[in-house]
């Protein structure tokens, strides 16, 4: 058949063309390839001359395959880009996150698996043309599971350069991936960290000190043929951090000058580390490698609150010293009107009549002896925690009560003051006949056991403004946190304080007389409430076998109160009261040690309403998926956190407005003690419950609420959410 002339131009014509668009088409910012997708993401939707932006490589990879780390382990190779940018545009070298160990038979590889983001900086130059700027790289890579495949694309986009560039512009596919992921990688070590390593018959003994006992670590070596990577890494905690035994490559004939690379910790935490040969010395980032701070800052100054990782959000500045006394002060007096003092006023008002006839230096002194028996009891519970902080343990405010055997004695013990109070027996008279010098001595130690009591009862409790005092206080040198702890212990002691050094005030006091004896049994009444508090407590804590045990124990107290109160101030009925005030300390003992029933069995986690148990992990999930998340630090003895969910946070209008939002709601239960929420505590600057934090899309560090919740509270901070559809549940909490 013949071809005509014409229909030969046209065939031609048209193969020209297609060949001419191909181009057009390869023109592509990402690349669907085998077993990955590969895009470049570029978040500014303009360049601006002068100004830095942040970009990144982005793959996201089959279920089982990986890509490597810059240091790729026993086999690989990191993915590379090479650059065809307009004049006055350059890119910054890749940045690594943390990587993961990824066994392969007898090796060990190191990179990522699922998705992974390597940010880099555009620099672009002041002097650069105002025109599109076409961004073209060329990227090759190994992708491997059993098998490993090389891979390579040409990816390319245009921005505008222009010197009215928004700023805040973004294009939302990049933006979403980049922000979500550039902030895992590895900062440089802080500078309190400390790091040597020595030399050992198999390899090295790596010493790293973060300030506090670490329990896992892990070390990936930045060079090459250094260490037996497949070998394990044999982690020993220390008072100030950990030691690491490594293995040393088969090959290696001489120790290095530094042990380079990226140290990961429990939570997620991980950091650049150059690590020099002998004693620890002050860290830093020797390894002549930008950090993922520097880059960040580098490229976009305006947004370097949001370079910092989630293991170090709580770096913001603190405020001062004497404004956290202050705070620590006041939030003592309000912690006078909190639920759990609330009895110990009581008992405070009933000593306080009973001393209105004495004369006003024997006032004075009940005031002052009170004060003394508060200041000593928080002295003596700072000390605690000071030597436990410098043994590696990490306990907060109010640690004693996710202790099963402190609960049950504590209960044991309200539990027997409250039968006295109710007219069981006289504790005076049962327990001091030795004459009337040592019962009048009795009313001054009863004033400072009473201070004693109301620190005790008063720790499970955190008043508005103590939960910055305390977290500040927590982590500050030992002189500090001394005077802030006495700051609070004296606003503790101030209301009661005043009115025994004034004695003007006094003359308000009623008479004695009979209904002195119909108060003073009127308080055993929440000194029970609080009793049944703690028995409530443990159950939730601790199972139905230890609440019998302690069931048991109120019994035993009983039987004792009623030889003291049949037999007073008979030796005999003493004594035997005090054996069995002996065998309820001892079933305590044994109770907490083995009836105790595990939590997880008893109290499944709390999914109703929406609320879900509360992991690091799964606040990362949320925020990899820029779901706003709100974390309810409580725990079951804690009053405060009880009467929030009640007041607040399970109120109608505060939940519709969580689902309106699509807030992720999380419960952190720091019932009994959880390294893991002590350790998200401590990076919030708290060191108590509760705690409520607000992860809000796009911003590194959580918005932490007060203390004492509204409804109001709650949901004006759901309300300042980007996107968020709470403005008809404000409204209903307005009106009422």
């Amino acid at each position: 058949m013949r071809v005509s002339t014409r229909s030969r131009s046209q065939f031609f014509l048209g193969v020209i063309l297609l060949l001419a668009g191909l181009p057009g088409f390869a023109a592509s910012n990402s690349a669907d390839v085998e077993h990955l997708h590969v895009q470049l993401v570029v978040p500014p939707s303009a360049l601006s001359p002068g100004s830095p932006a942040v970009a990144g490589l982005y793959f996201k990879l089959e279920q089982g395959w990986h890509v490597y780390w810059k240091n790729a382990g026993d086999s690989g190779e990191p993915p590379h880009i090479k650059w065809t940018l307009p004049l006055g545009i350059t890119a910054g070298p890749l940045q690594f996150p943390a990587p993961q160990r990824l066994p392969l038979g007898p090796l060990m590889d190191f990179g990522y698996e699922n998705e992974v983001l390597f940010p880099f900086s555009l620099n672009v130059a002041s002097n650069v043309a105002v025109a599109p700027a076409v961004l073209h790289a060329h990227v090759d890579w190994l992708v491997c599971r059993e098998v490993c495949i090389p891979g390579k694309a040409e990816l390319e986009t245009t921005r505008p350069v222009t010197k009215e560039a928004p700023k805040a512009a973004t294009v939302d596919t990049d933006s979403a991936i980049y922000w979500r992921l550039h902030n895992l990688v590895p900062p440089s070590a802080p500078s309190k960290f400390k790091a040597g390593f020595q030399p050992t018959a198999q390899g090295f003994r790596l010493t790293i000190e973060t300030g506090q006992r670490e329990t896992q670590a892990v070390f990936f070596p930045a060079d090459q043929d250094v260490l037996d990577n497949p070998a394990p890494q044999k982690v020993t905690p220390t008072a100030k951090g950990f030691t690491l035994e490594l293995k040393k490559d088969a090959n290696l004939t001489k120790a290095p000058d530094q042990l380079r690379g990226v140290i990961e910790l429990s939570g997620g935490r991980a950091y650049e580390i150059a690590a020099p040969q002998g004693k620890p010395v002050p860290a830093a980032n020797n390894s002549g490698e930008a950090s993922s701070e520097n880059t960040a800052t580098a490229a976009n100054p305006g947004n370097s609150a949001n370079t910092a990782s989630s293991a170090s959000s709580a770096t913001a500045p603190q405020p001062g010293l004497a404004k956290i006394i202050g705070l620590a002060f006041l939030g003592g007096i309000i912690l006078n009107l909190m639920p759990c003092v609330f009895p110990v006023l009581f008992l405070k008002g009933l000593a306080l009549v009973n001393s209105g006839s004495e004369e006003r230096h024997k006032l004075r002194a009940h005031g002052l002896i009170y004060t003394l028996g508060i200041l000593v009891s928080f002295w003596v519970l700072v000390g605690v925690l000071l030597g436990l902080r410098a043994a590696g343990s990490r306990l907060g405010w109010g640690f004693q009560f996710q202790s099963p055997v402190f609960l049950f004695l504590m209960a044991g013990l309200l539990f027997f003051l409250g039968l006295s109070l109710a007219g069981q027996f006289e504790i005076g008279l049962s327990l001091t006949s030795a004459g009337g010098e040592l019962a009048a001595k009795q009313g001054y130690t009863g004033s400072f056991f009473t201070g004693v009591l109301a620190v005790i009862v008063a720790t499970p409790c955190t008043a508005p403004f103590m939960g910055a005092a305390i977290g500040y206080a927590l982590a500050a040198p030992a002189l500090a946190t001394f005077a802030v702890f006495t700051a609070l212990a004296l606003g503790l002691a101030a209301p009661y304080l005043a009115l025994t050094l004034q004695p003007a005030w006094t003359r308000i006091l009623p008479r004695p007389g009979v209904w002195m004896e119909v108060l003073r049994q009127a308080v055993s009444v929440p000194i029970f409430g609080t009793v049944i508090w703690l028995a409530w407590v443990v159950a939730q804590a601790y199972g139905a076998t230890m609440l019998a045990a302690l069931l048991a124990s109120f019994l035993l107290l009983a039987i004792a109160g009623w030889f003291l109160g049949r037999w007073p101030a008979r030796g005999w009925s003493t004594t035997l009261a005090g054996v069995i005030a002996l065998s309820v300390v001892c079933l305590g003992f044994f109770a907490s040690k083995n009836l105790v029933t595990a939590s997880e069995t008893l109290n499944p986690p709390e999914k109703s309403q929406g609320w879900q148990p509360w992991s690091a992990e799964t606040v990362a999930h949320y925020q990899s998926q820029d779901t706003p998340v709100f974390v309810d630090f409580t725990a079951k003895w804690c009053l405060s956190c009880q009467v929030n969910e009640r007041v607040a946070l399970t109120r109608p209008e505060v939940m519709k407005a969580f689902a309106d939002g699509h807030v992720a709601l999380l419960k952190a239960d720091w019932t009994q003690h959880d390294d893991a929420i002590s350790q998200t505590l401590e990076k919030l600057g708290r060191s108590g419950v509760p705690v409520y934090a607000l992860y809000v899309p796009g911003e590194a560090s959580p918005r932490l609420l007060p203390e004492a919740l509204t409804p109001g509270i709650v949901l004006d901070a759901l309300n300042s959410l980007p996107h968020n559809s709470t403005q008809s549940a404000l409204a209903t909490s307005k009106k009422q």
